[in-house]
């Protein structure tokens, strides 16, 4: 039993859930906290520019070390600051933790200074929103906090921590870690989908985060090897089958293989493993035939038929599924299912194979850029990226595996890909992290460069510069031709400003300067961004493969 503050027992939970690294922007409002931390070095408190950085950096750091992430922000601008991040985390199903300060309890409703109702503000966006009146309750709450973000569908949580109370010393009585068990399918359930999948003419296993959250992949491969499926990757799920692998048919999302469409559409039977079947991911709910039969496994109730219909829905565990369903399933012997998935696979190399560049002239093309990339991104990498149409040509021709990690929001957020970078280097140090940006994004979010070279945290991010936002002027151009307002941008050398903050820049207007600039940035120990100057007559890789 030991005397402590408010402040200094939100600190004392956070090290006895393992906590290691935060993310911040400082704030008077819980100063309490930032000073227990100053007593506990254990965990590193990295002080973002923004709050908007501060949580993407949460939420990656989440996806990159498979633990739970922390942000802090104060009351009022702050907190509605970190937003951005957490529905990011929400429909990402990332866990996080975000604290807030906020308002002495005695000024409550009266408009105090920056006042906000965080848990009537955050509550359509996170899992849950709690405020804290009690310092005695703070080990119960939070803990409890901890437990939401990472049990069933994983998710953020919002703590909201009055000033005064952050400052109430107490009798500190430790709190208890809450284990979170996982559902599985009963043997019965699980014979009734192997049976059908035995069965079907052309069936699809649509998998999604909830493979890559459960690390089972590995299973995912083992059982459609078994059962001649083929696979299909969620939006922004690459890594659920290594792309490599003779079974995976490829990935849904923008711009994806028509014939991929067409084929999920014709099948008898779709098998779908950790997906909430976004609007991306569904082509706007067009993607299942209705005389298609759904099976659709996941961890949350809540998400099973919310998009489609399923004729069996089956809460469990990804892993603990694919798991019973090895131990009892018959090898699949049938021609016609292998020349299936061969053809498949076939469609999915022709389609993510860049197309041979055309001469240089006063831009560099993105086709040649991605597979200089592809050539040289070594093992034991990370990649991100924010919204924009630069995405289409990462999603097209970057061929993800075991080893090359993709993070992304399915949230389509802008501004992501820096923040994300460096919130995966802090969690990942050894492994390479490089960030895709457009123009737009990236001006977003180039502030973190700071905080970059503050950590020594030396993330490469490739900016890809139409001066414009690209994907708006798309839609733009596609709804209301020669009509263009609003969209055209003007920007400053990135590799400049980049220079200015610490690190080392350099800018690439042809085809043949990309590859020995991203060369030098691999070897850098500094943050290294590389401005790619592109056609703004070219708005997509489809477009480009033309």
């Amino acid at each position: 039993m030991k005397n402590l503050s408010g402040g200094h027992i939100v600190v004392e939970v956070l090290e006895k859930e393992g906590v290691e690294k935060a993310f911040c922007v400082p704030g008077e409002s819980y100063l309490g906290v930032i000073d227990g931390l100053y007593e506990h070095p254990s965990i590193e408190l990295i002080s973002t520019r923004h709050e908007g950085g501060a949580s993407f950096m949460a939420e990656a750091y989440a996806k990159a070390s498979g633990k739970v992430g922390v942000c802090m922000a104060t009351r009022g601008p702050g907190a509605t600051n970190l937003s951005i991040g957490l529905h990011t985390a929400m429909q990402d199903s990332t866990p996080l933790v975000a604290l807030i300060g906020q308002v002495e309890r005695p000024f409550k409703e009266r408009e105090a200074f920056q006042e906000v109702d965080f848990a009537a503000y955050f509550s359509h966006l996170c899992k849950w929103a709690v405020e804290i009146d009690s310092a005695e309750r703070i080990p119960e709450l939070l803990h409890r906090a901890f437990y939401v973000a990472r049990s069933g569908r994983p998710g953020p949580v919002v703590v909201s921590l009055p000033h005064d109370m952050l400052e109430d010393v107490i009798d500190y009585k430790e709190g208890t870690i809450v284990e979170a068990e996982v559902p599985e399918a009963s043997d019965a359930t699980v014979q009734k989908v192997l049976d059908q999948l035995s069965q079907a003419k052309q069936p699809i296993i649509i998998a999604g985060g909830g493979v890559i959250a459960s690390g089972a992949q590995n299973e995912l491969a083992a059982l459609a090897e078994k059962l001649q499926v083929p696979v299909a990757s969620a939006f922004r799920r690459f890594n659920v089958l290594a792309n490599d692998h003779p079974h995976y048919a490829g990935w849904l999302g923008f711009g994806l293989d028509p014939s991929l469409v067409r084929y999920i559409q014709n099948a008898d039977l779709v098998l779908s493993v950790g997906t909430r079947f976004s609007q991306i991911t569904t082509q706007d709910y067009t993607l299942l035939n209705e005389e298609s039969k759904l099976i659709q496994v996941d961890i949350s109730p809540d998400s099973i038929g919310k998009a489609y219909s399923a004729d069996m829905g089956i809460v469990s565990d990804a892993k603990k599924f694919l798991q019973k369903c090895l131990e009892t399933a018959e090898p699949v012997k049938d021609a016609k299912r292998e020349q299936l998935v061969q053809e498949r696979h076939e469609a999915y190399l022709a389609f993510s194979t860049p197309p041979a560049p055309s001469e240089s002239g006063n831009f560099a093309e993105m086709n040649a850029v991605m597979a200089d990339v592809m050539s040289e991104v070594p093992d034991n990498s990370i990649l991100t990226s924010d919204a924009g149409n630069f995405y289409g040509w990462l999603a097209r021709y970057f061929r993800f595996s075991d080893e090359k990690q993709y993070i992304g929001p399915t949230s389509g957020a802008m501004g992501y890909g820096l923040p994300a970078a460096i919130g995966a280097k802090a969690a990942c140090p050894d492994k390479t992290v490089i960030s895709f940006s457009g123009d737009g994004g990236f001006m977003m979010t180039l502030v973190e460069l700071e905080t970059a070279v503050r950590g020594n945290l030396p993330v490469v991010a490739i900016v890809v510069n139409n001066n414009m936002y690209g994907t708006i002027r798309a839609h733009q151009e596609n709804h209301f031709p020669g009509r263009v307002m609003a969209t055209p941008l003007t920007n400053p050398s990135f590799a400049e400003v980049a220079k200015q903050f610490g690190c080392e820049g350099e800018t690439v207007q042809a085809n043949e300067e990309f590859l020995p600039v991203f060369r030098r940035a691999l070897q850098s120990d500094k943050p290294f961004v590389i401005e790619v100057q592109t056609d703004p007559n070219i708005m997509s890789a489809a477009q480009a493969a033309k």
